[in-house]
């Protein structure tokens, strides 16, 4: 069987489709014994039902990270006591969305896994159900990106990061070809430090690769002010990029890097003005495949 873990939000017609919830207690990934209950009844009932796919979720306590980590152990749960006892569908897909939805504002309501599946009066309209008749135009993906996150310090101590949600939505539905510039992402004068300041558009970049899979980049850095690039700081600022999503385990195999100093400028060297170096000095996101 096929399992793939994978991060987006589902466009299945929801015609004919059920779907069948449990929920957990806070920051635990184990099914209390009334929720327990409920799923060995549900499974009781849909012996010749087909699962397509299940989804997990957090509420917003804790960090990014440990949400989408404790939503991927409540899937795996759920799963586990599931397979062999209800059909799955082959290309089945295990789904975690950690903290990344439309939250109630009960929190409980939101710390749960949903199944979602067909009843075996359904079963013969699977493919219509599912949308997998071909057309020349699929929909289009949709996907909930948070306003924040919260990061650690090496201090110890936490920060929240406003993140650019437009420019999240944007990358995600950019096409093969399309270049996007990463505004507001400096650099200490002369080096490839990244400032504390742009750390906001590292991470929205981050969770755009977290979250669809398909997405490969190539980082194309450009420096300003010289006709030559000596210092290489354009390489080096495009693969600073790539080692900060390296480092959050984004695969190489999605991602290259290159620099092109100030061969492509966006005003001729010399520029005129401070705005017109700013728009040269930048860093560049090329879509290669989504």
């Amino acid at each position: 069987m096929k399992k793939i873990l994978f991060f987006l939000v589902l466009n299945f017609s929801m015609f004919g489709q059920e779907q069948f919830s449990v929920f957990f207690q806070s920051n635990k990934h184990e099914l209390a014994v009334a929720e327990m209950k409920q799923l060995e009844k549900w499974i009781t009932q849909n012996k010749s039902s087909k699962i397509l796919t299940i989804s997990g979720y957090t509420d917003e306590d804790g960090t990014n990270q440990y949400n989408d980590t404790l939503a991927k152990k409540r899937v795996e749960t759920v799963f586990n006591l599931l397979k062999n006892q209800v059909k799955i569908r082959e290309d089945f897909k295990k789904i975690s969305f950690g903290e990344m939805h439309q939250q109630s504002q009960i929190k409980s309501e939101n710390r749960k896994v949903v199944v979602y599946y067909l009843q075996e009066k359904d079963l013969h309209k699977e493919a219509i159900i599912l949308g997998k008749q071909i057309t020349d135009t699929p929909k289009k993906q949709v996907v909930y990106y948070p306003k924040s996150i919260i990061i650690g310090n090496p201090d110890g101590s936490e920060s929240e990061i406003l993140l650019d949600v437009a420019f999240m939505q944007t990358l995600n539905g950019a096409q093969p070809g399309e270049k996007l510039k990463l505004e507001n992402l400096n650099f200490v004068l002369n080096t490839f430090a990244i400032t504390k300041e742009s750390r906001g558009k590292l991470y929205e970049l981050l969770v755009v690769m977290q979250q669809n899979p398909n997405l490969k980049i190539d980082i194309q850095g450009h420096v300003c002010c010289v006709k030559s690039d000596k210092q290489d700081l354009s390489t080096q600022r495009a693969r600073a990029v790539y080692k900060f999503l390296e480092m959050k385990n984004i695969a190489k195999a999605r991602m290259s890097y290159r620099g092109f100093g100030s061969t492509q400028p966006i005003f001729s060297v010399p520029e005129q003005t401070e705005a017109e170096r700013a728009q040269n000095r930048r860093v560049e996101i090329e879509i290669v495949s989504n």
